[in-house]
């Protein structure tokens, strides 16, 4: 199973009371990256909003970086960590938007970028921005077909339902043959379209239990990435034994990948949790790095 961690200070989903995080700054960040691109992790996350009403900044948190110039930054300060956009919304972009900015991010990172994506939910954002919502799911199913066309080549050409182009250069496009796509959601539905349309799902807001009912239902090829979310943050400095309960639990759940988050009130403190879960799950031999 391999493990990777929500970037702290980036956003505040649901709302979270920030501790050190309010103050924190990129150097911070960037500390981060470096620590868990040396130690053996497999990504790092950024999620994408534009603007977050007043009523549900409590409920969604209200800060959320810019993942195109955060995960940018990131690439720059290190060298083999995955960057993950968990998730963008594919109905605030034309599918050729997302193919030239996150085809540059490929190479800025040398082939590094997972395209997390979700039809998004947050009605009051779409009208903000002047996107259709009542079909953002057939839209977006649309956007992942014309995107898997699109990201590796520079003359993309397709026909679907809502997007049509060609005839036209997009330059540079992903470095990566396939880039990856997870997606995102909380409903059945995103577990659809992710064994349809994908190569894997990053669900959020379902428990593991939940979850793990919903994959036993389905047929999952291999290869396909399970991205699940730790049930509660973990301490694997204060509390070992609940941490490794805790990543058993989800191996036999059918996680792949797990999506990790911890209890830490500094940096200094974050630092030590990530190299505590490195060391506990033995990152370091699983992937070859330096201890």
């Amino acid at each position: 199973m391999k493990i990777g961690i929500a970037t702290p200070v980036v956003t505040n989903v649901g709302g979270a009371a920030l501790g050190w995080e309010r103050d924190a700054t990129i150097e911070d960040i960037g500390r981060v990256a470096e620590a868990a691109d040396r130690l053996g992790y497999h990504h790092l996350t950024c999620s994408e909003h534009i603007g977050i009403p007043a009523a549900e900044a409590g409920r969604r948190g209200a800060r959320y970086w810019d993942p195109l110039a955060t995960l940018g930054y990131i690439a720059a300060r290190t060298d083999r960590i995955r960057l993950a956009t968990m998730t963008l919304v594919l109905g605030y972009h034309h599918p050729l938007e997302i193919v030239k900015r996150y085809g540059t991010l490929d190479h800025v990172s040398k082939g590094r970028v997972i395209l997390g994506v979700g039809v998004g939910s947050l009605k009051e954002e779409f009208d903000l921005l002047g996107a259709p919502f009542d079909d953002r799911g057939a839209r977006g199913d649309d956007a992942m077909r014309a995107l898997r066309v699109a990201l590796p080549t520079n003359e993309p050409a397709y026909e679907g339902e809502f997007y049509s182009f060609g005839g036209l250069t997009v330059d540079p496009c992903a470095v990566q043959s396939h880039m990856p796509m997870w997606v995102g959601g909380r409903t059945k539905r995103s577990l659809r379209r992710a064994l349809t349309l994908a190569d894997g799902w990053c669900p959020f807001g379902i428990s593991v239990d939940t979850a793990a009912e919903w994959l036993s239902a389905r047929d999952v090829p291999a290869g396909f990435e399970v991205v699940l979310p730790a049930e509660r943050p973990l301490d694997p400095v204060g509390k070992p034994e609940a941490t490794k309960e805790t990543l058993e639990k989800m191996a036999a759940a059918g996680t792949t990948t797990l999506f990790a988050y911890f209890s830490h009130d500094s940096l200094e403190h974050y630092l030590e949790q990530i190299h505590a879960l490195a060391q506990l799950h033995g990152l370091d031999r699983l992937n070859g790095a330096p201890s």
